[in-house]
């Protein structure tokens, strides 16, 4: 031991070993050792160290033992394999068979099982529980089954085992149980290794690049007749199966020979089964996934525009409302596609004016699907995307192209317009109200970024359209808050996308516009989100004002009146004094005439908590209290 002070040793046990963890005592602040007798003058006392290991707790001091660690133990891999198919081939219980089918998953993807001997038995084994599936069995068993089929097809297709999808593909005709079986194996295998959707890295995608390359030589010609087959076998008998079949086909379209499903034969009938009243939905909406990859394949615009027209000539009423309202997907990414084409050709080329034709002749479709965005079905990023790319076309727009253009606004006004169950939450602005508020703040981005290209495309059309909506919320008693509070907020938006020079001269439709907004009392103006939209758009157009100084007195009530400063609403008072100020310093000397009636309109409680403006002209000096 050390020779040091006494009272500088401190003793502390040694920590427990790593793989264990039992609870230790905190180390002692006071110090124990065990001296030799008593210290001799000038050395320090020697310290008798503990020669024996930490005792367990609890033990007595006769019992202790030293704590070491025990190596683990493993049980060869091939002990692990024969459990695990013993537990799925012995045990009732659908809990047991898929912590097996885990085990088994986990210790083939660490490597663990790695003999020949071993893969060859986990293969057989395992292919022979896919071909007698039950599609009775839980659905969380098949898709582990499915995912370790699908991992087994990554390591050894097609070097080690070429005929996995020959072997699992259910013969014809179909049957429930295999039929699902073999689709979810194929779910399986692109979500984990064949889509793109998802980030890979080099091994991955070098794996997937190598399993397509030998189904497109060896399989993918009877899969794809497979898939027609269940769909037609199966799609009134079980529809569920039939629909995850054609999951599965929409999941290999994009990396398969189109051919083997944009064919007389398929197309047909998947047309059939997405526009049949008789069709079960999760069915249908399989059907419009696989047209949809069909219409989204990747290739040349030439050949893309002889796809669409396949297409277009398969199902004649693919532009009707009634489709956008049944297939709204595939009229999208059909529009998209088209549109897309049309840019890459041109319109000096043939193909270009052709794919421009298919284009305008689903856009009635595509208007149907945009105006029912609230449906899940419905991806109303996709439409709004498209309905900008195809506005920002458009340079000087025909007759035809205004009145899509008119289409297009109909459905900006229906997406940015509230919906009327937050109608009393957005009037008292509690929690749910003020995240509707923002939420709708976040939705009207796009939708304000496309109705600003359409004021710049064609702004006569959009401002006799928003006149249209002024006129019909003055005339009807009806109006919604809704309805009243979308009407001014484009209004309001139209103010910035025009210049001020065309705000202060009133050109356009804007003369009639001002003085409609300055003289309109709706019935729903006591609500809070009217009362603050129409002040912003009073404000808005001020400049108005300058140049026609007649409507002066319409402004003045506007700010002054119960739409104003004496507004029910605390927050709406508040906010036209501020607004009401905004005005006093833009027209200055064109209110001196109407000093004593503001001051007479202006309430007495209105002072306490309200700025003074003073404004000094030099004949009169003006003072404006608010």
């Amino acid at each position: 031991p050390s020779r040091r002070p006494p009272s500088a040793v401190i003793l502390t046990p040694p920590p427990p070993p790593p793989p264990l963890s039992l609870p230790v005592s905190a180390p002692s602040t006071q110090i124990p050792p065990r001296l030799h007798g008593r210290p001799r003058a000038g050395h320090p006392a020697r310290l008798r160290l503990p020669r024996r290991g930490l005792r367990l707790p609890g033990r007595p001091r006769g019992g202790a033992r030293l704590l070491r660690p025990r190596p683990r133990r493993e049980s060869p891999p091939s002990s692990l394999l024969r459990l695990c198919l013993s537990g799925l081939a012995s045990s009732p219980h659908a809990h047991v068979h898929f912590w097996c089918l885990q085990s088994l998953h986990d210790a083939l993807l660490r490597r663990r099982i790695a003999l020949p001997d071993d893969l060859a038995l986990l293969r057989s084994s395992l292919l022979s529980l896919a071909s007698a599936s039950n599609a009775a069995s839980p659905p969380f068993l098949r898709n582990k089954l499915a995912q370790l089929v699908a991992l087994l097809v990554r390591l050894d297709y097609p070097h080690v085992y070429p005929s996995y999808f020959l072997d699992l593909l259910p013969p014809s005709p179909p049957q429930s149980g295999p039929t699902d079986m073999f689709a979810r194996v194929l779910i399986s295998l692109d979500d984990d290794l064949l889509s793109q959707d998802y980030p890979r890295n080099a091994d991955e995608t070098a794996d997937a690049c190598r399993v397509k390359d030998a189904m497109r030589a060896q399989c993918v010609p009877q899969i794809a007749r497979h898939w027609h087959d269940a769909a037609a076998t199966l799609g009134a008998a079980d529809p569920p199966t039939a629909a995850v079949a054609l999951d599965a086909a929409r999941r290999c379209i994009s990396w398969i020979d189109v051919a083997l499903v944009a064919n007389d034969v398929f197309v047909p009938l998947l047309f059939d089964i997405a526009l049949s009243p008789a069709s079960a939905a999760p069915l249908a909406a399989a059907a419009v996934g696989c047209l949809s990859a069909v219409a989204a394949k990747r290739m040349d615009a030439r050949a893309k525009v002889a796809l669409l027209r396949s297409l277009l000539s398969a199902q004649q009423g693919l532009g009707s409302p009634d489709s956008g309202l049944k297939m709204a997907s595939l009229v999208t990414t059909y529009a998209v596609e088209a549109l897309a084409c049309y840019r890459k050709l041109g319109p000096s080329d043939a193909d270009g004016a052709a794919a421009l034709e298919m284009l305008e002749e689903v856009l009635p479709a595509v208007f149907s699907a945009a105006e029912s965005c609230y449906e899940e079905d419905v991806d109303s990023g996709s439409v709004l995307e498209f309905l900008a790319g195809y506005v920002s076309t458009m340079k000087a727009p025909s007759e035809k192209q205004l009145g899509h253009l008119g289409r297009i606004l109909e459905v900006v006004r229906q997406q940015m317009t509230y919906d009327p169950v937050y109608r009393v939450h957005l009037d008292v602005l509690d929690k749910i109200g003020k995240e509707e508020e923002d939420m709708m703040a976040e939705q009207r981005k796009d939708l304000v970024a496309l109705f600003r290209n359409i004021c710049r495309v064609a702004p006569a059309a959009t401002q006799q359209f928003i006149k249209g909506l002024i006129v019909t919320a003055l005339s009807s008693a009806e109006a919604t808050v809704e309805d009243v509070e979308v009407t001014l907020t484009l209004l309001y938006r139209l103010g910035e996308a025009v210049s001020e020079e065309e705000i202060r001269t009133g050109s356009g439709l804007l003369g009639e516009l001002v003085p409609m907004l300055l003289s309109a009392r709706f019935s729903c103006h006591s609500h809070r989100l009217v009362a603050l939209v129409y002040l912003e758009t009073v404000t808005r157009y001020i400049k108005f004002m300058q140049e026609n100084v007649q409507y002066v007195p319409h402004l003045l009530a506007a700010f002054l009146d119960e739409r104003g400063i004496h507004h029910q609403n605390s927050h709406v008072s508040r906010r036209a004094g501020y607004l009401f100020m905004k005005a006093v310093k833009l027209l200055k000397a064109k209110l001196v005439p109407y000093l004593d009636t503001i001051l007479q309109v202006f309430p007495c409680p209105f002072f306490r908590y309200t700025h003074h403006l003073v404004y000094c002209a030099r004949s009169e000096a003006v003072l404006f209290v608010s």
